[in-house]
């Protein structure tokens, strides 16, 4: 059981490098805090995004990269396309029998398929790395393009919750949504043998 999994390993695995067809998600650095306080300090994102304050500072950046590097509740990715910092992706393990993919992309990379494509990337990693049955996931309602990204993940509806947001000082409605082991599996066989057909 994911109880079981020491915190070295959530370290260990946090260092991992992903590749994709567009992508590379690495660790964060200090060296990362210019161009994540850029990306994250829109009000767009931060009404979208439970945890992030905003107006988000440089010293907001520090804070997060810092709390990464010695984080043993979960595992977090700066999603890069062409080397540049386009957001973040990563699963919080604070519920160890809930795990739950987060994600934010800057405004200026909405809409061309990066959140699908890091999304999946993060789920074929924790699922593959990990004795973990189903990994959760949220939108908040007022978000379709989110809600459209676990979709085509495999996520399937499972209610909606009020949570809180920080940068709205409140609590919204969030459609909650669930990917489960089998069904992350057979869209898995679905998408190789559709490949090898080609």
């Amino acid at each position: 059981m994911l109880q079981d999994i020491p915190t070295q390993t959530l370290r260990e695995a946090s260092s991992c490098v992903l590749e994709t067809e567009r992508l590379m998600l690495r660790k964060p650095t200090l060296a990362d805090v210019k161009a994540i306080a850029h990306l994250a300090n829109d009000r767009r994102i931060a009404e979208n995004t439970r945890h992030l304050p905003h107006p988000y500072s440089q010293d907001h950046a520090v804070e997060f990269v810092r709390g990464t590097a010695n984080d043993d509740r979960g595992i977090v990715f700066l999603i890069e396309n062409n080397y540049a910092p386009i957001g973040v992706v990563g699963i919080d393990w604070r519920e160890p029998d809930a795990p739950e993919l987060g994600y934010w992309l800057g405004v200026e990379h909405w809409g061309q398929g990066f959140g699908t494509e890091a999304a999946r990337a993060v789920i074929d990693f924790t699922f593959e790395g990990f004795e973990v049955e189903h990994l959760m996931s949220g939108a908040r309602v007022a978000n379709p393009a989110s809600r459209n990204v676990l979709e085509k993940c495999g996520f399937q509806w499972s209610g909606v919750e009020l949570h809180r947001f920080e940068a709205l000082g409140s609590s919204t409605p969030v459609d909650c949504f669930r990917l489960s082991r089998s069904v992350w599996s057979s869209l898995k066989n679905w998408g190789s043998s559709t490949r090898r057909e080609r």
